[in-house]
């Protein structure tokens, strides 16, 4: 009952609707459905045009990280 005060009764009542549709209505459940109703959707993927692809792709170099960190680290 105290989730009514921050989700309001409407959306509880759907949450136990659905939890007992499902067959379970336990608190914990009611809640976790309520969490899941809050989340913001996941947001749409960006389509990129072939112009903004990187010219020339970056390129590890190990052997700089062995000079940078010195000779005997190397080893």
């Amino acid at each position: 009952l105290s989730a009514v005060l921050t989700d309001g009764l409407e959306p509880v009542e759907a949450a136990v609707r659905e939890a007992l549709a499902n067959g379970t209505a336990s608190d914990e459940l009611i809640l976790n459905i309520l969490s899941r109703r809050r989340e913001p959707a996941t947001p749409h993927s960006i389509v990129t045009s072939e112009d903004r692809m990187l010219q020339h792709p970056p390129l590890a170099d190990c052997a700089r990280y062995d000079l940078l960190r010195g000779y005997d680290a190397a080893a």
